[in-house]
Formats: structure tokens, sequence, C-alpha cells
């Protein structure tokens, strides 16, 4: 009931405010925080004020309620009021205090994060807050009507209820919302550990490590585990170890590197920085975090989460689903045929693909094994001689050769291995390479703008060919020869199997596939558009449920209930869901059961995938293995396998990581006009009651 009272989207974003502080996005565990630090009354209500005040002067000022909800843009005011309150008791004049300087944290966070991000491509962290409660600590000075009641250094005395390596992490962990009690700090684990396992253990890791290095340079280790400024090597250690990195062991390995040189210069920053009677702050959290992120973006880390979920397990799910599905670094191609051809020689192939030329496919007909018919003496003999070469990409035409002859079968031309070809720059600005057309058979020209498909000219057997095939790369330039880089075909037929991403292996059959007007139609999702199912659980119990079409801030189409949103795309040959927000089972069930949809239908057709834990393991199971997987990126995967069955129905099996023996069952059939008729994994299932309104 206490949870429903503050379901209003206003109370929700103050108390993310709160979880922000320690990475989360989550308003129940930023609710629970507000309260503990509720136990020194005076932190308590200051931190609130000034959150408050800056959210109100942001809605004044008519900032989008999507920027605002997150928390992100006021977590640095509530920072700026717990300070202040641990400082001042609160009076009129005190309370004024809080206000203005909430306020203009709100406004330095706002512009400091838009110039990290557009000029660094950094966060601003709490930068705000150390530069406007340093700011705050040094006017005091001038205001003898505001009554002092705490002091610059060490905030507590030790009390030594605990051993004083266990005291100084609680008490380090309290200090980050201004309570650095033992009680607080036991109770700020405890919501801690319950959202996010890995931001604990990282907030252990980074505490005890910083702890007993410092200790060791001081030779002083109780009065090193004892010092509550630690709390940097906390926010250091999850910030790098899990947040702004994805979980990994070479995440933790550099997250520990960043807090033994943090030891260094916190040590240096509570020496200058006493000598104005101002603390450390997060001031070393903040140098050693931001200048490790530079330089791991410049040098293209490939653990940098680009994109930072509610908390370091969906990252690392988020991650891992994607990197699997999707391949986000290679540059994606069609294949520059229609109907079926076989891959002659692939990357790293065993004749001329070798060396800087490694990433290019050479693609050729072959009919009863052989690739042409009578004794392939003539060119004509051959199936793939004079077949029609279809744009691979999108882009404009830069390189044309359209001249040189074709070779007799069995001969080349070494002096123009690429032989008369097409060279296309993208719109994404890479270089793709077509070669080996036939004598003046290419149909466009220098400058054209072409779409997928468009028809460039005909199969031939120009340079250094002994038979007519196409051949196909990215390269790093528009120069003829330049080198080759690699890159992923997309929805493809293999053996009767549905490829979405991949390469397929030398001595494929294979078939571009695109995607069939009437399976487009029955997909057309529109915004707004509501569909009514019937739930039935695994008891036998059943309940009705809305899934309503929406759009994010960012443009994301989704398909959401009040408990989560399942977001969705779809490209020239499928549907496919790629993720999971929020608790719904119903929609991690539609996950599930369908995270791609092949746009056509092939009699026995099947494919494969592999799915987020989100989207198919519930309870204690999915916090181990994201634990486990935060060790191992290739642990606990969860195998997807479907096929037609039907037109209108798919079915398949879901493979859990936890029962490699077992199977759960699914079914999917497609409604006759729009979406899904039946959907059904194991026991549970969704049943369709009306159509979309």
């Amino acid at each position: 009931m206490i949870f429903k009272k503050i379901e209003s989207q206003h109370f929700k974003t103050l108390f993310y405010s709160y979880s922000e502080i320690f990475f989360l996005q989550s308003s129940l565990a930023g609710l629970l925080l507000a309260v503990i630090t509720m136990i020194n009354i005076n932190v308590g209500i200051s931190g609130m004020v000034s959150v408050t005040a800056a959210y109100l002067f942001a809605r004044f000022i008519g900032m989008s309620k999507s920027f605002l909800n997150s928390g992100f843009y006021t977590y640095n005011a509530l920072l700026v009021g717990l300070s202040i309150g641990y400082l001042f008791a609160l009076t009129p004049l005190s309370l004024f205090f809080i206000i203005t300087a909430g306020v203009f944290s709100y406004v330095l966070s706002v512009m400091l994060e838009h110039l990290f991000s557009y000029y660094l491509r950094l966060p601003a962290l709490s930068l705000p807050f150390v530069m406007i409660s340093s700011i705050a600590y040094l006017a005091s000075y001038s205001y003898s009507n505001l009554y002092v009641i705490g002091s610059y250094v060490p905030l507590d005395n030790p009390t030594l209820i605990l051993p004083y390596w266990l005291e100084g992490f609680f008490m380090s962990l309290g200090a980050i919302l201004f309570s650095p009690h033992v009680y607080t700090g036991i109770l700020f684990s405890l919501v801690i550990l319950a959202v996010s396992r890995i931001i604990f253990l990282l907030a252990v890791l980074g505490f005890y490590l910083g702890a007993t290095l410092s200790g060791l340079m001081d030779g002083a280790m109780i009065s090193a585990y004892l010092n509550i400024n630690n709390f940097n090597f906390i926010l250091i250690a999850i910030a790098l170890g899990g947040v702004y990195l994805v979980p990994s062991p070479r995440s933790y390995v550099i997250a520990a590197i960043a807090v033994a040189i943090a030891t260094v210069l916190l040590d240096a920053v509570q020496l200058f920085w006493s000598s104005h009677g101002i603390p450390a702050f997060t001031l070393p959290f903040n140098i050693i975090t931001l200048s490790f992120l530079y330089v791991l973006k410049l040098v293209n880390f490939p653990l940098v989460a680009y994109a930072i979920r509610k908390s370091p397990e969906e990252t690392l799910d988020d991650y891992i689903s994607n990197l699997n599905r999707f391949d986000l670094v290679s540059p994606r191609l069609s294949l520059p045929f229609s109907g079926q051809w076989t891959v002659w020689q692939g990357f790293n192939g065993q004749w001329t693909h070798q060396g800087q030329w490694q990433h290019a496919y050479d693609f050729v007909i072959e009919k009863n094994g052989a690739t042409h018919q009578n004794e392939g003496l003539h060119l004509e003999d051959y199936y793939a001689y004079k077949k029609p070469v279809l744009a691979p990409c999108a882009g404009k035409i830069i390189k044309i050769i359209n001249t040189l002859p074709d070779n007799i079968p069995g001969t080349v031309d070494r002096q123009n291995n690429w032989g008369n070809l097409i060279i296309i720059k993208t719109e994404l600005g890479s270089f793709v390479e077509l070669s080996h057309f036939a004598h003046e058979s290419i149909l466009v020209k220098e400058g054209d703008s072409i779409e997928i498909g468009t028809r460039l000219g005909l199969c031939g057997n120009s340079g250094y060919s002994p038979q007519p095939h196409i051949h196909i790369q990215i390269q790093t330039s528009a120069h003829i020869g330049a080198a080759t880089l690699p890159f992923v075909f997309q929805g493809y037929l293999d053996h009767q199997q549905f490829i979405a991403l991949g390469l397929p292996p030398e001595k494929s059959h294979i078939e571009p596939l695109y995607a069939e007007r009437s399976m487009e139609h029955k997909t057309a999702f529109i915004l707004e558009q509501c569909f009514t199912y019937l739930a039935h659980d695994e008891s036998g119990n059943t309940e009705e449920i809305i899934l309503k079409v929406g759009m994010s801030p960012t443009s994301e189409t989704y398909i959401g209930t009040p408990q989560g949103k399942l977001f969705f795309g779809r490209d020239k040959h499928s549907l496919y869901f790629y993720r999971l927000e929020g608790n719904d089972p119903w929609l991690a069930l539609i996950f599930s059961a369908l995270p791609r949809l092949p746009l056509l239908y092939r009699h026995s057709m099947s494919w494969q995938d592999c799915l987020p834990v989100a989207a198919g393991v519930r309870g204690w199971r999915r916090h181990w293995l994201n634990l486990l997987r935060a060790v191992n990126h290739r642990s606990g995967q969860l195998h997807y396998r479907a096929h037609w069955h039907h037109e209108d129905i798919i079915r398949g099996q879901l493979s859990t990581p936890a029962k490699n023996e077992e199977h759960t069952n699914i079914e999917v059939i497609l409604h006759p006009q729009l979406g899904f008729e039946r959907i059904r994994v194991g026991n549970r299932y969704l049943e369709r009651q009306e159509n979309a309104e």
C-alpha cells in the first residue's frame, strides 16, 4: 500500500535521485535509501528539500518529463542538500541556503552534462556536487547566522562495535549519503544487495583494495580502514567495474588499477583541501573515473557500455544478447544476387583471400555439384555467367571499370586483378567493391544513388578469375586493391535455416530472403494500438492483460503494459524483439516465445537465437546466472530453436542453461489480420480476446 501511494511520477523521480547515487534506477530502492537517510533527520530533510527544489525549478523552466524521470539531473542536488544538512542545523536561513544550492546544482548539472557529453563523450558524474558543496562550505565562513553542527574532517568517531575492517566498510558506504554510521551503512548495503549483487561485490572489492593499499603505504592499517573517504574507492570500483564498463574480468582489473591509483590521489586531495577546511568529497572518484573513461573510449575499448541500463545486471544481459544476436560492430551487406548460389571462397580462403584481402566472399552457381554444364570450355557453360548482380547496400556509385574482356575459362588476367568492378560508398561511409563483371554489362554509372537490390550488371569472368563468379568485399578506402575489412551478410537461407546475420561457410548453398507483403501486414503495429489477451499461468489462474503499442523518447517502439516494455524493431527480412524493461512476466513470455519472426514463410524453414536471461529465466536462477555471466560471458546462454510448422504456426523449443537436458516447448499462432492469436511457453500462454482497437 505504501508504494502504491507514491506511484506518482513526481515522487518516483525524487526517489530515483537517491538510487542514481549508487548508479541504480529503482524508485523502490530510492525510497528505502531516502527513509534510511532520515535516521539523521537534519541530513534527511535537507537532502529532500534540495532535490525537491531542483525538480520544481526544472519543471518550472519547462524541462521535458522524459529527461527528469530518471533522476539523472537531480541527484547532484540531492548530494548537495545532504552535505549542507550534515554541516548546518535546519533553520529558515539554512533552508534558503539549501534551496538555492539545490537549484544551482541542477543548473550546473545540466550545463556540465551537455558540455561533457558533446565535447568529451563523458558523463559529468558528481562534479556539480563537488563544486557546489565546496563553494557552500567556503561561503559558510561568512555566514555567522548559520548554526554549524558538523565538521569538515572525519565525520564520526569509530564505535568499533564490529571489527575495524568491517566497521570501516559500512561507515564508508553510509558516508556516500552523508550518514557515516555502521547501522546506516548496513542498511544501505542490504538495499544495494537486494537490487544488484554486482554493485555490492564491486563495492566490497573497491573498499578493501583501496583501504588495504592505503594502510600499507601509511603504515597505519586501522586508521586507513576507518577513513570514511574510502567511499571514493567504492564509487570508482562500481563505476568502472560494472556501470560504465560492461561487467567482466577485464573491467574488474581496470577498476582495481583505478582504485590503486586513487589511493595516492585521495591522500593528496585530502591534504590540499583540508587546508581550506573542505572535505575531499567525491573529487578523487570524479578525476579517476573520468580520466579512465576518456582513454577507454579513445582507444575504442570493447567493453565500454554505450547503453547503460537500470542495473549492471541489465546492462550485462543487454550487452551479451546484442553481441550474440545483432553483431553491432561489423557492417552488414545483403547478398548480391537472387536465387540460390554457392559460397566458393570465404574469409581467409585458400586461394586469393589472404593477407590484407582476407575479408572477401566469392559466389558461384552449382547444379548437381558442378558449376558448369558440358565440359566447361565456354563461358556460356557456366551457370553463373551473365546472371544479374544486385546491390548489396544503399549508397552512391563512385568508381566503375566496365571495358575489360572476359577470360577464357581456366585463364586469368594478372594485370587487372579485380577486373570490371563497381565501388559503392555506403550511407554509413564504408566502401563496398564488387568485381569480375561481364564485359560492358554494368548498368549504372558513377554518381548514381542506388538502393539494396538495384540491378548493377551481369556476372562475368574478367580480371583474376578462372571461372564466372561474383566477388564482394568491404575495403578501407575507395582505391582499387585497398585492404579489406570484416563484415556480415544479413537475411539469407542456408540449408533451410534462416540466418539473420552471419557468414556462410564455404560450399554452403545460400539464398537471400526478403519479406512477404502479407507477413509485413500481419506485423504492422501502429502506435496506440491495443490488444487484449487472457493470460493463463501454470496453476490454471487467468487474468486479462492489455498490450499497447508505444514509442519511447528515443523513438524506439515497444509493446507495453503498466509493468514493463518489450522493444521491437524490423528490417527487410524479420521482426525482432531486442530489449525487455520492467518485470512483466507476460512480456517476457512473448520475448522467449518469439525473439525473431522471419517475415516470410517457407515450409520447414527453421531459425535459432540466443535470448537474454531476463526473457526466459525467473526468480533466484536469474540472479545466479547474472553473477555467473559477470565472470564468464559465454556461460548461461538461453538457446532458442523454432520452425514453421504451418503457414501461421511456429513451434520450437527453449533450452535454459540450468536444464541442458530439458526443453520448454513453445508455440506461436499468428492472427489472420494482425499480431498473434496465441503465444505459449510450456504451460503458460496468452490467448487473444479481441482484435486491435
